[in-house]
């Protein structure tokens, strides 16, 4: 029971590190796609430390049969940054987050084209739930003044992510860490064209508090972040993984609206609700009576 709990913490830690991280964007003024793509670079380093001082070692057959999901998966989760990243600086941190959130509904109805698997009525309304959601967040309903390339952003990101789960559910006999730390090392590859291609004739002056923030974001939120992440997934319920994973998007909302003094209609605090509803609608499952 005390290791379940020790491992429920390490996964709670990594969410809320993860609904911190747009509130850490906003204080570098670098490019999103630089920041991208150093946390990539830092997340890798970060792992492969921790699998040298555990004695990890890699598996070699189980990359080369997996190798072309790795790439693809490490490539969509370049693109899942980039987009994210974008909308952090387009529109609030709430509505950029609620709508990368949308990724896991994305999943719930595209399973069973890509995936086979059945689906049912209540998964589907818990999809319509979390559009509706996204409308309310994006101010459509109201006219509410949202940024609506930065919804667009957030949008894109979630299919990204979603792309990229369905590579990971794709894989056969891949350890968790080694999995990560090739797709973190190929995202970073796979946004340097994008960095080059943007910036290469711009004047970039970092500021010691931007290299600072990058280099928390890099270790904390990505390469530390990771390891408590698969740490905790790898030993908890699947559905204590679901649930607990909706502590991202609150962490988001409650970090936009207390530190950054970011605004939020009704409309759009309900939006939230809703999103976040749906997506624990979706994970719920009937008690099983005797």
């Amino acid at each position: 029971m005390n290791e379940q709990h020790a491992e429920r913490m390490k996964y709670i830690t990594s969410v809320f590190l993860y609904g911190t991280a747009g509130m850490f964007l906003r204080q570098v003024s670098l490019p999103s796609e630089i920041v991208a793509m150093c946390n990539g670079l830092l997340g890798t380093l970060v792992i492969l430390t921790y699998m040298r001082m555990k004695r990890k070692p890699f598996h070699r057959e189980a990359i080369r049969r997996n190798a072309g999901l790795l790439l693809a998966s490490g490539a969509l989760l370049g693109l899942n940054w980039v987009f994210l990243y974008a909308a952090y600086v387009t529109t609030t941190v709430a509505i950029a987050s609620l709508c990368n959130y949308t990724a896991p509904l994305i999943v719930v109805l595209l399973a069973p084209l890509v995936l086979k698997e059945k689906q049912s009525a209540k998964k589907l309304f818990c999809v319509l739930l979390a559009f509706l959601g996204i409308l309310m967040v994006s101010g459509v309903f109201t006219g509410a003044d949202t940024n609506l390339t930065g919804v667009l952003y957030g949008l894109l990101a979630a299919v990204s992510f979603a792309a990229f789960v369905f590579c990971n559910r794709k894989m056969e006999q891949m350890p968790a860490l080694e999995r990560a730390v090739i797709q973190l090392f190929v995202s970073a590859m796979t946004i340097l064209p994008y960095v080059l291609y943007k910036n290469l004739r711009q004047e970039i002056r970092p500021d010691a508090r931007s290299l600072l923030v990058i280099l928390i974001m890099g270790t904390l939120h990505t390469g530390i972040a990771y390891c408590l992440y698969f740490s905790g997934m790898e030993k908890l319920p699947i559905q204590t993984v679901a649930i607990l994973g909706y502590l991202e998007p609150v962490t988001a909302v409650f970090c936009s609206a207390v530190f950054l003094k970011e605004p939020m209609t009704l409309a759009g605090w309900a939006g939230a609700a809703l999103v976040i509803l749906a997506a624990v609608l979706s994970e719920m499952h009937p008690t099983i009576r005797r």
